[in-house]
């Protein structure tokens, strides 16, 4: 009798793990709004729109794209570069493609406070830019504030208007290839001797621990020129400026918003209000649209509160014993080469 009990039970128990398998599947099918026929393989089209969402909102978390017809308003701060506290290169050429798939987006306005940064990030946000306007036809346009120099400026090329704060520096035109620190002499005076096995002579050129040939200069010289062509290019199209005259402004230095006028680098000074009201009435026939901002911000961890709060006390604590121009050559982010502003 017991046996037959013990038997009836084992019987039991697939049953009962199919029953309950069952029931979660139904509630889980109408948790999600799905049928249990809903699990079946979508077919291709359906896939491919899935992938494209899921790749979408995975490129840019803190995009949002606006249910209104809007402006957008994106924030261009610090040294242009692969990622800093205030930059972040990823982050900006997925919110300029965000918006050139938002149909509800009717233009972009840049918001530049920057003394610029290395030549491929500089050029690659400016290809994105041009990139957006042409699948588009939207207008760019750019206000600088306190600064919008060399990268910076660079950026802004990309733009169909530029207004300046009257208070401004922009310009700065040209291109930082490298830099060559002889120590030399010092390492000699105090025995110091450091020999690095390598191939090729120039392979190590730049090396504290060899002076700089004029093999090397040469080399360096060239990579500069090149790029500052490419610079001088870039600008001369954007304002309509003959090569001539590009390349007697594009000397480096820096100019002031009316000077930036004068010299046709810049269309006008004014406000931020000015320029959206300029924007209003030449890009969109007096048509207003809401100004959204884009900003970037970096996340916010236990760990880089911690290190920042180090790193800001080594700093001061070392204030008085590093020079200033020693702290901020060790303290610079960028690599070269570069469309910098070095005041």
């Amino acid at each position: 009798m017991k046996m037959d009990i013990l038997k009836k039970r084992r019987g039991l128990i697939p049953f009962a793990a199919i029953i309950i398998l069952s029931i979660t599947i139904f509630f889980y099918s109408a948790a999600s709004g799905k049928s249990p026929e809903s699990h079946k393989k979508p077919e291709a089209k359906e896939k491919t729109e899935l992938l494209s969402k899921l790749n979408r909102s995975r490129k840019n978390k803190t995009f949002k794209a606006g249910k209104n017809p809007y402006i957008a308003r994106i924030d261009i701060s610090g040294v242009i570069c692969e990622a800093s506290e205030k930059y972040n290169q990823k982050w900006l050429l997925e919110t300029i493609e965000n918006l050139s798939e938002d149909s509800n987006n009717k233009g972009i306005i840049l918001y530049i406070d920057s003394p610029g940064g290395t030549v491929y990030h500089s050029d690659e946000a400016y290809l994105a830019l041009m990139e957006y306007k042409n699948k588009t036809s939207r207008p760019v346009y750019a206000y600088f504030s306190t600064l919008a120099a060399s990268g910076g400026y660079y950026i802004a090329c990309s733009s169909d208007y530029i207004m300046a704060n009257r208070n401004c520096l922009t310009g700065s035109i040209g291109v930082i290839a490298g830099r060559f620190t002889d120590l030399t002499g010092l390492m000699e005076k105090y025995g110091v001797k450091i020999r690095t096995i390598h191939s090729g002579r120039n392979k190590i050129m730049g090396s504290y621990e060899e002076s700089p040939t004029e093999e090397q200069i040469e080399i360096m010289q060239s990579i500069a020129d090149e790029t500052y062509d490419q610079f001088v290019g870039i600008v001369a199209s954007s304002r309509g400026l003959s090569r001539e005259d590009t390349v007697k402004l594009a000397d480096g230095r820096i100019y002031s918003a009316a000077q930036a006028v004068e010299n046709h680098l810049i269309d006008s000074t004014g406000s931020f209000k000015d320029l959206k009201e300029a924007m209003t009435r030449k890009a969109f026939d007096f048509n207003e649209y809401e100004v959204v901002d884009y900003s970037y911000k970096e996340d916010e961890s236990l760990y880089k509160m911690i290190m920042g709060l180090a790193d800001k006390w080594g700093k001061n604590a070392s204030a008085t014993s590093i020079p200033s121009q020693v702290r901020k050559a060790l303290d610079s982010q960028l690599t070269y080469p570069a469309y910098y502003w070095e005041n």
